[in-house]
């Protein structure tokens, strides 16, 4: 089981994805904005977190560069806005999905990037 930060602006996206997540076995806390999951990452020790890129007046390159900075987790993107995310300036997530995601390639994708994380560790 891993810890994993989950966020999205839109309560119902965060509540779906943690269900899903959770259904995988995994402990999920939900954000519903940048400057909380921040706030979550500055506090407690993640394994791993999956954002959206577009968050309201901010975007999801502050969280994959606070989750960085902290540790090698893996960071998941899942938004509508891929293009934009994955041009974005360093530091990059670990793999970006274009929503609608798959249920079952989320599930399988974190978890691959879980494994190859404790490889690294």
């Amino acid at each position: 089981m891993a810890k994993i930060l989950c966020v999205d602006d839109e309560p119902h996206i965060v509540t779906l994805e943690c269900a899903i997540l959770q259904a995988a076995g995994h402990q999920v806390t939900p954000a519903t904005s940048a400057h909380e999951a921040i706030e979550e990452l500055k506090l407690n020790r993640y394994d791993a977190v999956v954002t959206d890129w577009r968050l309201g007046d901010s975007n999801g390159r502050a969280i994959v560069q606070a989750a960085k900075m902290r540790s090698t987790m893996p960071v998941v993107v899942v938004s509508g806005y891929v293009a934009e995310a994955f041009q974005a300036a360093e530091p990059l997530a670990d793999l970006y999905l274009e929503k609608p995601v798959n249920p079952e390639e989320l599930v399988t994708i974190v978890n691959e990037l879980l494994e190859t994380s404790e490889h690294r560790q």
